[in-house]
């Protein structure tokens, strides 16, 4: 039987997900109905209003062929002001709706006397297993995620993930933590992944070329362009500033290509990185701006803390996911299965 590896030589944290950041929950909406398979992820960065206190974050586009809302004043402000939001492709927009409405509940000045809020919604195509032009999520859905957000969540073919394929498997939400040393403190660094990427010939399981292997087992099928899409969230409780965040950002792509991706044509590869250490006011007290981070040439325990725990994610969504058939009688097989025969 294929066994779940352990990927590098930091350890994870008690859950192994994105939430042993302290503070950081998930919550997931799932529709799994015949054709539609498909559902809301919500990530809250702490208990609190994101859009009173809120978060240092960054992001990095590695492909940008993705539909993704927010990430225009996140790279120009480098403040997160609420959760973070993963769907399928043509329910960006209600989804979007629903955060607002969400954030105008908690501060009705919102648009009046407060600025407007920046929606951040990030999105896959599931559009091989799940109806997508049903358009099938609410803002319910939202509402539902975001209520559940926990820090032990569900894995695999769930939420966001639920119609998501992954080297042509199913894919879907995977996360782990490593901790990382760094003159005598330690710090957790948790990632959260949308895994919907990827030809199955390249899937790379912790160094071993498993998708050559599973190819050997199974039918050829008719090579098709790669059109699906990953985004890799990372949180961490270090101190850390926008600059250094986007940094950190940049290292997903590491974790992403030990997996087997080329960040294909088709794919929009995304990643977005946010520290729970400080947190910026909606109303300062001061005209100063008072922060403090780690020095650069200390970062790299936390480079390969993000490299490890963005593929044991990707690694986490393949083995948690359970065979799913959709649309048309669409059908991914789970890695689990699909390996069944493999030694």
């Amino acid at each position: 039987m294929l066994a779940l590896p352990h990927i590098g030589r930091l350890p994870a944290g008690p859950l192994n997900a994105i939430s042993d950041v302290a503070g950081v929950t998930v919550g997931h909406a799932t529709l799994a109905q015949g054709a539609l398979q498909t559902g809301v992820t919500v990530i809250r960065p702490h208990l609190g209003d994101p859009f009173r206190d809120k978060l240092p974050a960054a992001a990095t586009v590695f492909n940008g062929f993705g539909k993704s809302i927010g990430l225009v004043q996140v790279q120009e402000l480098g403040l997160l002001e609420t959760p973070i939001a993963l769907t399928n492709t043509m329910s960006v927009g209600s989804v979007a709706t629903a955060q607002i409405i969400s954030a105008i509940q908690a501060n009705p000045e919102i648009g009046r006397s407060d600025p407007t809020v920046n929606p951040l919604v990030f999105e896959c195509n599931d559009g091989y297993l799940n109806d997508i032009q049903a358009m099938a999520i609410t803002a319910g859905h939202y509402q539902q995620a975001l209520a559940s957000a926990a820090p032990e969540f569900a894995q695999g073919a769930v939420g966001a993930g639920r119609g998501m394929s992954c080297f042509d498997l199913k894919g879907g939400i995977g996360s782990a933590s490593r901790y990382a040393s760094i003159d005598g403190n330690q710090y957790c660094i948790g990632a959260l992944v949308l895994a919907n990427f990827g030809k199955l010939a390249g899937l790379t399981l912790a160094g071993r070329h498993i998708g050559e292997e599973l190819l050997r087992l199974r039918q050829p099928a008719a090579e098709t362009p790669e059109m699906g899409s990953i985004i890799m969230i990372i949180a961490t409780d270090a101190p850390l500033d926008a600059r250094q965040l986007g940094r950190l950002a940049t290292r997903c792509g590491v974790g992403l290509g030990r997996t087997g991706s080329i960040y294909g044509h088709g794919s929009g590869d995304l990643a977005l990185a946010f520290s729970t250490a400080q947190t910026v006011p909606y109303r300062p007290c001061s005209v100063l701006q008072r922060s403090f981070s780690l020095y650069d040439n200390l970062l790299d325990p936390l480079f390969e803390a993000v490299v490890d725990s963005t593929e044991q994610a990707i690694v986490n969504a393949l083995f948690a996911a359970e065979t799913v058939t959709g649309r048309d009688g669409h059908q991914r097989l789970s890695l689990r299965d699909a390996a069944a025969g493999l030694p």
